[in-house]
């Protein structure tokens, strides 16, 4: 048959072709043909760059094919119905109809279902935040949509959450609400410091509330403060909660831990992991030489934030004279959280002077620690609290002239600066009898760290 002839039987093959897309006129069809006519010219196109067939080796071979006939197979694909599946977070402004936009789906019947249905309407037009899937089919209708949040029990929302199912069947449309319990899932994550910790673990997709962690573990032997530099590296493995396959991102205090980090600040390296003692039930970080990350006291009573006036002299706001300042103030917005950084007993929780709402915790040694100025008090006096127990929430209650908390420390009734206290009290020691169980630990996530150090600033699984 020759070129010419060749030729012909395409253009008509196309031309059938184009006539089925009139008649059918779907997306999917149109994109077929313009695919079909593509190949036919390309075809054409690179043919004479083939070397002359008279110049290679000949050889006949006889074989039965069956072909099909293209509008047959054109008849099919336009049978083939194309779904939807889209994910959103809910807004506070949000609609019904607004939500249906962003999720690219147009369902009348399953908007009207959304705005009468008990449960649709308490879950969907409440907080903002909600993790929203939505599953449709070629024409724009809800077969399936599945909301995912916080469980509404608070001894829950750390373990569980809730799942609001709508599912379609016919011209109908059914609800049900349920608890199902988060899954932790490892991943690996590495970065570089340019700017600040926070800047760096977002630009590596690592949650604040890890990279948080990250800093108490390290906050014995690195000042976050004062002390991170440029090009600083750090690695970590950590557990990433997840509903339903789905990584949780709700600011409800639900987070997953770190297992292992590798921090190196100014050339020098710190490692550590979290080992839990099967025989206490207790957990805590430890260096890779067993040596505990864990002192009698944390560096700061609160998670890592900005620190706006240091254990120095110091210009008073108020008063507007020199004087020393007997303690160290963080600045964070009203309401974040404040917790204790030592074991003891809650001597005095309530309003004193220019304190404000404030509170003193006594410890071993005679020493105590106060915190001021708090927005809202949470513990009693009397009351004995552990090691990073919440005790109450910034503010600026007092003689304050911005939400900050001030932090001091006492020994004996004198004021001390506070990190320097930190790092010099006394380590919690691993038993004896862990050591076999914490060697076995720190091998299988030494080879989690490696892997994550080749990463180039990112987030990956693990098994």
């Amino acid at each position: 048959m020759s070129v010419t002839d060749r030729m012909n039987d395409v253009k008509q093959a196309l031309a059938r072709a184009e006539a089925f897309a009139a008649r059918h006129p779907r997306a999917l069809t149109g994109t077929v043909v313009g695919l079909l006519s593509g190949f036919a010219v390309t075809a054409f196109g690179i043919a004479p760059l083939a070397p002359d067939a008279r110049d290679l080796p000949q050889s006949t071979v006889v074989e039965a094919s069956q072909t099909h006939d293209l509008e047959e197979q054109l008849a099919a694909l336009a049978e083939h119905k194309i779904g939807l599946s889209r994910s959103e977070l809910t807004r506070s402004s949000d609609t019904v109809e607004s939500l249906f936009k962003r999720l690219g789906a147009f369902d009348p019947a399953a908007a009207q279902f959304l705005r009468t249905d008990p449960l649709a309407k308490r879950v969907l037009q409440g907080r903002a935040g909600k993790s929203v899937q939505l599953v449709a089919d070629a024409s724009g209708n809800v077969q399936t949509l599945v909301a995912r949040f916080p469980s509404d029990k608070a001894e829950q929302q750390s373990t569980h959450f809730s799942r609001l199912s709508i599912t379609r069947s016919g011209k109908t449309f059914s609800s049900k609400l349920e608890t199902a319990e988060l899954q932790a899932q490892i991943r690996l994550g590495s970065g570089s410091i340019q700017t600040s910790l926070f800047a760096a673990t977002d630009e590596a997709r690592i949650p604040d509330a890890i990279a948080s962690q990250m800093a108490d573990m390290f906050s014995g032997e690195i000042d976050f403060h004062r002390e991170l530099r440029k090009g600083d590296r750090f690695s970590v493995v950590y557990e990433s909660l997840t509903a339903d396959g789905e990584a949780v991102t709700w600011d409800n205090g639900a987070s997953g831990r770190v297992i292992a980090g590798e921090f190196v600040n100014n050339g020098r390296s710190h490692s550590a992991v979290w080992f839990k003692d099967s025989a206490t039930g207790k957990g805590s970080f430890y260096g890779f030489d067993g040596q505990s990350k864990r002192r009698a006291f944390l560096a700061s009573p609160m998670e890592f934030s900005r620190i706006t006036s240091g254990f120095a002299m110091r210009f008073h706001p108020i008063h507007q004279t020199w004087r020393a300042h007997l303690g160290v103030d963080y600045g964070a917005p009203t309401g974040t959280p404040v917790r204790t950084v030592g074991d003891g007993l809650v001597e005095f929780a309530g309003w004193q002077n220019g304190f404000g709402n404030v509170v003193h915790v006594r410890h071993n040694g005679d020493r105590t620690t106060v915190y001021a100025h708090l927005s809202r008090i949470d513990v009693k006096k009397g009351q004995r609290i552990e090691q990073g127990q919440k005790l109450g929430a910034v503010g600026a209650t007092g003689w304050a002239t911005g939400p900050h908390l001030h932090f001091e420390f006492r020994v004996k009734g004198a004021h001390q600066d506070p990190r320097v206290i930190a790092r010099a009290s006394e380590a919690v020691t691993l038993p004896n009898y862990a050591r076999a169980q914490f060697k076995q630990t720190v091998a299988s996530v030494q080879s989690q760290l490696q892997v994550a150090q080749t990463m180039d600033g990112g987030v990956s699984g693990a098994d």
